[in-house]
């Protein structure tokens, strides 16, 4: 009787608010016959702004809105200049006349939403640069400076590295344009954030990448306001120290207290996974133990992200919400899960305030905060409108972090878990025991595992050349002693380290830290000789974004045809070839391909430039034979396999018999015009605009495929070229 009863009152109520021409209210609209009355302007706009927001908020539409976003981010860089300013403004005043015009009509609002979105994405980075960005310096300069310590980026036994602002010239020394620059000071005080210090600073041009399509330091220092890299000659002196009160002075002692306590306890490789995983300083991790976890797909266990902070949120919630829960009157009261679920929110906050704040730890803080405020608020937790909120928040703060690798995998690996995640929780969980809880345990890991390694090994093969074909095998090994062992010794520790009890829980993570590079040396030598990958282009990854796009958008089946046509869409247009000519740009290393692949004809066989080169294509390059290279007073030449000629042009003199003899002329003078018309050439000017340069022999055509590192060089990161 009751639901009839209200049954019949919703009726009567929709009824009688048609009668009144207001906006329906109720379960049931009744309709009347023939055309509707017209409704006074108030009611119509509010029943349109309703319909509005509800549109706004559907999920096919607000789950796209970051991944619009990024699109525009990405069409703003493959534009041949910067956008004009007075462009970006003309069209985000159409757009948000569109909006308002389009307000009657849900699909136009949505369309023109995405579309938004996505010139909010093109316009995001002209914005950022003229809020953040700053003049880089081209060439170098060399005095004692004033300046003050904004963060210590890494503390190695060859120095500090730290990031200086306030940048003040000493006379005769001469001032700078530049906001910020990264130094490296070698001797000195110790230096924290606040410290004003004096130097003799020697200011250079920030790097640019080794090789084409790599990490590009200009692009990502002009964004962080750093303008140059430099390092102090001579012991620096401390000024004046720092408020010692200072939210990131206090921040930064901590975190180096932390890390001098995991060094009196722990050694190496223990102490450099230690910190990485507790204070997010990874630069005492050693190059062996990086490879080793790599190989084993273990690599996502040194970067702080969703799995450390999900490891300490979650057992700050768990421990909270048991002891709350042994309090009786207290949980009479009120809920003790969400009281636990804001102490997991403290938590997560506290642990990305020391971890350094990499862009996949702020990723993982927002979403384990929207997680927690979905407990408090009695809402569904793991969705992908929270992956949204996260990737929004993260990109539209630091849009240039959306091109590092570290924001790529992340995005990638959580999208794929939470969409796997929404297809499994439509099934029934039935009654388990004990065992069947471990078993669950164990193949929740090979899953998360799986789906994880699937959704970023596009995006690890084109960052790093590498795969983890037994990433399986080594997270089933390996996470349960970081779930249970590594991670909560680790939390315990920096709980005790106040009242001095750290030793007993740093030796346990010490003690898990050796099984699990243990555990990595056995699964990556299984792995020897399957762990191959192919070289790929940067339209790989816009095939993958298409790709997660696809999969996030639809909530069946049907997400994953996405993903299933990235496949043979990246072997049809996205494989590419290594090369067979490297030059650097600021030094005198050059490789040519030899009989069993790239040979070092020039510059030193451990340079910086030269360790790139060889972890890019996967394969040592060692010097040249000797009978492979013939040089005199004016130059030298080489001969390839494959070939064809190298010249390498040292004096003036040269230039006549190798520009008619050779098929590639290189040199670090100015080559004279008529040489290019007779054969291909590299010459200083080119070195210094393009940067390394990447060339390919084509024998049927017999002339070289060329490809500067650096090709925009209109962008205000691309000083003095």
């Amino acid at each position: 009787m009751s639901s009839t009863n209200e049954v019949e009152n919703d009726a009567s109520e929709a009824v009688a608010a048609d009668r009144a021409d207001a906006p329906t209210r109720g379960r049931f609209v009744v309709r009347r016959r023939g055309p509707e009355p017209i409704k006074p302007r108030k009611a119509r706009l509010e029943g349109l702004g309703a319909s509005a927001v509800h549109a706004l908020e559907q999920r096919p539409l607000f789950v796209q809105l970051p991944f619009a976003i990024i699109f525009g981010l990405v069409a703003s860089l493959v534009a041949s200049s910067p956008p004009e300013p007075i462009a970006l403004i003309a069209v985000g005043v159409v757009v948000v006349l569109l909006l308002w015009v389009a307000r009657r009509s849900i699909v136009a609002l949505r369309v023109l939403a995405v579309f938004a979105a996505f010139w909010t994405g093109f316009c995001l980075l002209a914005v950022h640069g003229a809020l953040f960005g700053t003049p880089m310096l081209y060439g170098s300069v060399y005095g004692t400076y004033h300046a003050r310590v904004d963060g210590v980026v890494a503390v190695t036994p060859t120095g500090r590295r730290i990031i200086v602002s306030d940048i003040t010239p000493v006379p005769p020394a001469k001032p700078v344009a530049f906001r910020r620059a990264r130094i490296l000071i070698k001797s000195g005080p110790t230096l924290a954030p606040g410290d004003i210090l004096e130097g003799q600073i020697r200011f250079y041009s920030v790097p640019g990448p080794a090789v084409p399509n790599s990490y590009d330091s200009e692009f990502h220092s002009y964004f962080d306001g750093i303008g140059a890299y430099g390092d102090a000659s001579k012991p620096v002196t401390l000024v004046m120290p720092g408020n010692p009160t200072a939210p990131d002075r206090l921040i930064d002692n901590v975190r180096q207290a932390i890390g001098a306590r995991i060094a009196a306890v722990l050694g190496d490789p223990a102490q450099g996974i230690a910190r990485a995983l507790i204070t997010g300083d990874q630069t005492g991790v050693t190059q062996d133990s990086r490879q080793i976890m790599a190989t084993a797909g273990l690599a996502h266990v040194l970067s702080i992200s969703g799995l450390h902070l999900t490891l300490v949120a979650g057992g700050v919630f768990f421990v909270l919400r048991l002891g709350l829960a042994l309090i009786t009157p207290l949980g009479r009261r009120m809920s003790v899960k969400k009281l636990a679920a804001g102490g997991g929110i403290v938590a997560s906050l506290v642990y990305y305030a020391i971890s350094g704040g990499d862009i996949a730890a702020l990723r993982s803080t927002v979403m384990i905060v929207l997680v927690f405020g979905a407990v408090i608020f009695g809402r569904r937790a793991l969705t992908m409108r929270n992956v949204a909120i996260a990737g929004l928040v993260t990109v539209l703060t630091d849009p240039a972090n959306v091109f590092r690798p570290s924001f790529q995998l992340s995005f990638a690996a959580v999208i794929g878990l939470i969409g796997v995640y929404e297809i499994l929780q439509r099934k029934h969980p039935k009654q388990r025991g004990l065992l069947g809880h471990v078993f669950d345990h164990f193949k929740g890991i090979a899953a998360t595992s799986l789906i994880a390694g699937a959704a970023t090994t596009l995006f690890s093969i084109y960052h790093f050349q590498q795969t983890s074909p037994l990433g399986i095998v080594g997270n089933l090994m390996a996470l349960p002693l970081v779930g249970f062992v590594m991670m909560p010794a680790a939390m315990f520790a920096v709980v005790a380290m106040p009242f001095g009890f750290e030793r007993p829980f740093l030796w346990i993570m010490g003690w898990s830290i050796d099984r699990v590079l243990d555990v990595a040396t056995l699964v990556a030598g299984w792995s020897q000789g399957i762990n191959a990958s192919p070289l790929l282009t940067p339209t790989s990854l816009f095939i993958g974004l298409l790709a997660l796009t696809w999969f996030s958008f639809f909530t069946n089946r049907y997400r994953l045809i996405g993903p299933a046509l990235a496949v043979p869409a990246v072997m049809l247009f996205a494989l590419d070839h290594p090369p067979d000519v490297l030059i650097a740009d600021t030094t005198q290393a050059l490789a040519i391909r030899g009989s069993d692949g790239l040979d070092l004809v020039a510059g030193k066989p451990e340079s910086f430039v030269v360790n790139v080169w060889g972890q890019t294509y996967r394969q040592p390059i060692a010097k040249a034979p000797p009978a492979t290279t013939n040089c005199d007073s004016i130059g030298c030449v080489s001969k390839s396999p494959l070939g064809f000629t190298v010249a390498v042009t040292k004096d003036e003199a040269g230039f006549a018999e190798d520009c008619a003899n050779a098929d590639l002329v290189i040199t670090r003078l100015r080559a004279p015009s008529d040489c290019r018309t007779e054969t291909t050439v590299i010459d200083g000017q080119d070195l210094a605009k393009g940067g390394v340069q990447w060339l390919r022999w084509d024998a049927g055509a017999g002339r070289f495929e060329i490809r500067p590192a650096i090709a925009d060089l209109n962008r205000p990161w691309r000083a003095g070229r």
